[in-house]
């Protein structure tokens, strides 16, 4: 078992022991123990008639900013081990985008990824975060490349782990969507465990209790959910995206698994193709999350990048 599991399975062994707490006590715990493991805090922001939850670093560093951009129907905890790997290195925001995790989930705003665009300008820009390295992976790809190409002059550099945006080579997902079958939204007891299967190669260890929060959490959200998807759900095959990002100045550094059944890993070629200043990187038995999946391999990725960027 990786230390980051035994440690985890430690705690909730000692929290069990110590006390009769509920699945969400656990769960809260577990979360809690992996933020600050990771260098990171609790924080709110209001911006407009949205409440914006994010994590940030509890002590700032020398270093330069990197904000983080969460998926479809995740939330800023998928960045938390990637974010320990960047402990001390980096001043870190991981943000929860309006209408995922403990942020505002509003069904009556924009969900595009040109809103979510501009929702995160406003929450960067109360935040006081004005030039910063980006990461996006999945949605939160596709945000990430718009952003750049909208605010040029605060992106230094940008990663996209597996994006969104693009589907000139279509996946199993789209496959599954036509014929009715959306495995990203859980609906039913069950289809959790399904969705990890069908997004992940390599899944981290989870232990029951926080499993089973996982999964309320998921199906509680599941009609918001609907909305962000049926916003999102066209973006790929339409060319305004595409034509979008071919403003990008910043180099960008496009990671994909090779095993993601979410989006085609062959995308890759076209994102590069797009964007003026792009190298691409493809992992072998990884699925659509490297920065879960593989975090010390993504973080030193984008160390690499980083010293051959600035060179």
């Amino acid at each position: 078992m990786p230390r980051n599991a035994l440690n985890l399975a430690l705690l909730l062994v000692t929290t069990l022991l110590v006390s009769a707490c509920s699945k969400q006590g656990i769960y809260d715990s577990a979360i809690g123990w992996e933020r600050s493991s990771a260098g990171l805090e609790t924080a709110e922001v209001t911006v407009g008639e949205l409440d914006i939850a994010y994590l940030r670093s509890k002590e700032a560093v020398e270093g330069d900013t990197l904000v983080l951009i969460h998926g479809f129907g995740a939330n800023k905890d998928n960045w938390t081990r990637l974010a320990k790997e960047f402990k001390g290195e980096f001043n870190v925001y991981a943000i929860d985008l309006p209408g995922h995790g403990d942020s505002s989930k509003p069904l009556d705003i924009g969900y595009r990824f040109e809103d979510q665009v501009n929702y995160l300008n406003q929450i960067l820009a109360e935040l006081g975060v004005k030039q910063f390295h980006m990461m996006g992976n999945s949605m939160g790809g596709a945000i990430t490349a718009l952003y750049a190409a909208t605010h040029p002059d605060q992106i230094q550099t940008a990663v996209l782990f597996d994006p969104a945006g693009i589907f000139e080579y279509e996946s199993e997902l789209v496959d599954r969507v036509l014929d009715g079958d959306n495995p990203l939204i859980p609906t039913k007891k069950g289809d959790f465990d399904k969705l990890l299967d069908f997004a992940l190669e390599k899944r981290p260890f989870v232990p029951w209790p926080i499993f089973d929060v996982m999964e309320e959490k998921a199906i509680a959200n599941q009609e918001v959910n609907q909305v962000i998807f049926a916003a999102i759900r066209d973006t790929g095959f339409e060319p305004d995206f595409r034509n979008a990002i071919t403003h990008i100045e910043a180099p960008v550094l496009v990671i994909w698994g090779k095993l993601d059944r979410v989006i085609d890993y062959r995308n890759a070629d076209v994102f590069v193709e797009a964007i003026p200043n792009a190298r691409k990187v493809l992992l072998d038995d990884i699925g659509h999350a490297p920065m879960v999946e593989t975090p010390a391999e993504s973080a030193q990725l984008f160390r690499d990048f980083l010293a051959e960027s600035v060179k």
